[in-house]
């Protein structure tokens, strides 16, 4: 039995079902994909695409979208710098709960800064945190201007707004370096080649 520091009255209890038994039965390891960039970088895109190309695969998968967790899990935080970052502590914690369930767990965050990343990363064993850097220029990126947030944030409607008067820490050393200006099936398949790689899935 494993006491907590943060209550001595709450305990971690071990199941007798294991993640290895759990990878075991999907037939692949648990991971977490993390997908890093700017508002307009094409993450979720790519995210999504993957996902698909995974399921064809019989990868079992589930996609975390930082506008999805909001509606429901972080519906009660803002988008100030301590309420953004317990989103990604929160996120960070029902990934690992999902790589324990034996998933390839993909997520869309702009999650601006290493220390949180680096804060997710620290949560799970090694090898079970993959960064992918979704690498578009901003203006590129202002150009795509999906949610019109862009065009907001440079009207001064919308405040603390990532590239713009909020900084973004590019990732130093990514394990996965994507270039968003490519087509997404591009990059698709370089993922899939990384994957195959780590005997995540099978060719």
């Amino acid at each position: 039995m494993i006491v907590t520091q943060e209550n001595e009255n709450i305990v971690w209890h071990p199941h007798a079902i294991a993640r290895a038994d759990r990878e075991k039965q999907h037939g692949h390891q648990g991971v977490v994909l993390w997908f890093t960039g700017l508002s307009g970088s094409g993450k979720s895109t790519v995210a999504g695409a993957l996902e698909q190309a995974l399921h064809a695969h019989g990868v079992s998968t589930y996609l975390l979208d930082g506008d999805n967790v909001r509606h429901g899990l972080c519906r009660d935080l803002g988008f100030t710098e301590n309420d953004r970052r317990e989103n990604i502590r929160r996120v960070g914690e029902v990934a690992k709960l999902m790589v324990d369930a034996g998933l390839v767990v993909l997520t869309a965050f702009i999650s601006p800064h290493r220390a949180e990343r680096q804060m997710v990363r620290d949560m799970l064993a090694a090898g079970q945190f993959i960064e992918v850097f979704v690498d578009t220029p901003l203006e590129i990126c202002e150009v795509r201007d999906p949610k019109g947030l862009y065009k907001k944030a440079r009207s001064g409607e919308l405040k603390n707004f990532t590239g713009i008067d909020s900084v973004y820490e590019s990732p130093q050393a990514a394990d996965i370096h994507l270039n968003g200006e490519q087509l997404v099936t591009n990059l698709i398949e370089q993922l899939l080649d990384v994957l195959r790689h780590r005997v995540i899935i099978n060719s």
